[in-house]
């Protein structure tokens, strides 16, 4: 099996001395996980960030096999970002979401489409609300859709709109700004909610179901924001 194709690069570990394993989210295969020989090496590695773009050029046996990749750099996104922390968190936890949330060798142009969006966002003054709805988006890419304006009761408190989701165990403030869109939002407080409610949905829905810890990476890219 031989291919060539662009793609996003999702994780890498140590294989060997030389070389890592890397997992890919390439246009039109998917997540694909291959072996990069010379990985380690300086004149790889140093593009070998988590969220940059890559030309690929992948080699298997069979596809029971895992194969190898040879690798160029398409698109260095992530150095850009290298001195500020907060969105290098979010690179790479939004990088590790979608590794962990997407099946091996599924194509889905969204996904792949949504990498380039969020590029997009960091780029922007709200780029933090903005975010949240990436992961919204994200998530109902893959079927699990949080639909909050169906899900919350809207009531008037010292002249203030709030909304609340209720259960049968407990009542939730929702942040204003995930149902009144258009509304601007500087309040780091409310967007750390919006993370937090996202977060809760995200472990409710499907990491607990599937015995999969909430991702350090996303817990340290919230902590970042505190």
């Amino acid at each position: 099996m031989n291919w060539d194709d662009t793609g996003f690069l999702l994780s890498k570990n140590r294989y060997n001395e030389n070389s890592i394993i890397a997992e890919i989210f390439t246009k039109e295969r998917g997540k694909v996980s291959g072996i990069i020989f010379g990985g380690t090496s300086k004149k790889i590695k140093n593009y070998l960030q988590v969220g940059n773009l890559l030309y690929t050029n992948y080699n298997s046996k069979s596809v029971n096999r895992i194969g190898y990749f040879k690798i160029e750099i398409f698109k260095a996104f992530t150095p850009i970002y290298f001195d500020d922390p907060k969105k290098l968190n979010c690179i790479s936890s939004s990088m590790n979401l979608i590794k962990i949330l997407t099946a091996d060798s599924q194509r889905n142009e969204d996904i792949y489409k949504s990498i380039n969006d969020l590029y997009k966002i960091l780029e922007e003054p709200d780029w933090l609300k903005r975010y949240i709805f990436w992961e919204l988006n994200l998530l109902s890419i893959l079927g699990f859709n949080l639909d909050l304006k169906q899900m919350v009761n809207k009531e008037i408190l010292d002249n203030k709109t709030v909304y609340f989701a209720k259960s049968s165990t407990e009542r939730k403030l929702v942040p204003n700004f995930l149902i009144d869109k258009d509304e601007n939002q500087e309040n780091i407080k409310d967007l750390l909610n919006g993370l937090k409610l996202v977060g809760d949905f995200l472990d409710k829905t499907i990491l607990k179901p599937n015995n999969i810890n909430h991702p350090l990476t996303r817990e340290q890219f919230v902590n970042s924001l505190k």
